[in-house]
């Protein structure tokens, strides 16, 4: 008896040349592939610009040069850099080094100077330059301008008139530079503006070659002040010059200090040694074996026709008729495979051509049997299960 052939489903046809593909092609269909990953893509970076214009950071903290806050003076330095160079120090001697460099028209400006040591003080003074003093304290008075006190406060940024001859603050007029009040001694040299009843809020001290400028406040230098009553004007008539060296001295870092281990006591430390040692004991004693190991039996074996019935039991409590019947063929496909040569993965038309080639069985029915149908017939009752299994067993004797 011939086998029958095993059908082959014909290959669809290609398009013929000048045919419009079904399937769309040309940029169209390279647009439909690409759009998502194009869309996600542009999604991705407007996110990582607008994370890394968020991130960026502006230091903080009062005359803070850079600092953008109401209470920084970023604003006064950028004017200060159109008609000149602005040379932010951190520290006294980044300031005197920039002084040291600069050209004959400098002006030093220093605040917050709380955070200068007295010979830090000293030392700028020796520079014999024209300087502004914002609120010094007063060592930094003695320094740079001996003779000069503070006597008296008013509120802060309160509106004053200069009514001095002082070309600077006169053009200024009116500014925003309430705080503290300065005198000057009788010997001195000194020309005070912005008067108030216990003093002035603006003083200048000639000395040799150079002046210092006390300003009692920092307040009409900043971003929130800067641009009411005269206070841009005043700020820029101090700080008329090619070149400004800004000092604002950093925070001073505090070094040394000792560690946890060393604030215990000592008696505490060397406690720590019989410790370890007891602890070290310990862990030989409870992890030494007894001698050699001793091999142990499994309390109970199961056997694997034990295991196959109770999973059958199983099927068979819950009807599960059409589970049972997918682990029969699945169980005959996986033995039948490698006798026909075929890769595990095959496609069950393979399958079914190559069974129905080995045995002579028709290709259709072989395929209700190996693979099923729909409805599956032999998952009906019982009696059909039983009937899958002669006819899987029937095939696997035909195969050897």
């Amino acid at each position: 008896m011939t086998a029958p052939a095993p059908t082959v489903s014909p290959a669809p046809a290609a398009p013929r040349p000048g045919s419009a593909d079904p399937r769309g092609g040309g940029p169209a269909r390279l647009w439909r592939s690409v759009r998502v990953p194009l869309l996600l893509f542009t999604v991705f970076v407007v996110v990582v610009v607008l994370l890394s214009l968020g991130a960026e950071r502006f230091p903080e903290g009062y005359l803070e040069p850079e600092s953008v806050s109401p209470d920084g003076t970023r604003a006064l330095v950028r004017l200060l850099e159109e008609d000149g160079e602005v040379e932010i120090a951190r520290s006294s001697s980044d300031a005197a080094d920039a002084v040291s460099d600069a050209g004959d028209d400098v002006v030093l400006l220093v605040s917050l100077d709380h955070r200068l040591l007295p010979e830090e003080v000293e030392r700028l003074a020796d520079l014999d330059v024209d300087t502004v003093l914002v609120q010094p304290s007063l060592t930094t008075l003695s320094a740079f301008a001996p003779g000069v006190d503070v006597t008296g406060r008013i509120d802060e940024g309160a509106a004053l008139v200069p009514s001095c001859d002082l070309p600077g603050a006169a053009a200024a007029g009116e500014a925003g530079v309430g705080g503290e009040l300065y005198t000057a001694a009788g010997d001195a040299d000194a020309m005070g503006c912005y008067p108030s009843a216990t003093g002035d809020a603006l003083l200048r001290v000639t000395g040799d070659g150079a002046t210092t400028t006390v300003l009692g406040t920092g307040h009409p230098l900043t971003n929130g002040a800067l641009a009411g009553h005269g206070n841009a004007a005043l700020a820029l008539n101090l700080l008329a010059a090619d070149e400004v060296v800004w000092l604002r001295p950093d925070t001073p870092q505090v070094g040394g200090g000792s560690s946890l281990w060393e604030l215990l006591p000592s008696g505490v430390r060397w406690s720590v040694v019989p410790l370890v040692a007891t602890l070290g004991l310990l862990a030989v004693w409870r992890g030494r074996r007894m001698g050699a190991l001793v091999p142990e039996a499994l309390p109970v074996v199961v056997r694997a026709a034990e295991t196959t019935e109770g999973r059958a039991g199983l099927y068979q409590s819950h009807r599960a008729r059409d589970r049972a019947a997918d682990a029969l063929r699945r169980g005959f496909r996986e033995r039948a495979a490698p006798k026909l040569g075929l890769d595990p993965d095959a496609s069950p038309e393979a399958v079914v051509a190559a069974v129905a080639a080995r045995t002579g069985d028709d290709a259709v029915r072989l395929r209700g049997v190996i693979y099923g149908d729909r409805p599956d017939p032999f998952t009906a009752d019982d009696r059909s299960l039983v009937r899958l299994a002669d006819e899987l067993d029937e095939r696997t004797r035909k195969l050897r």
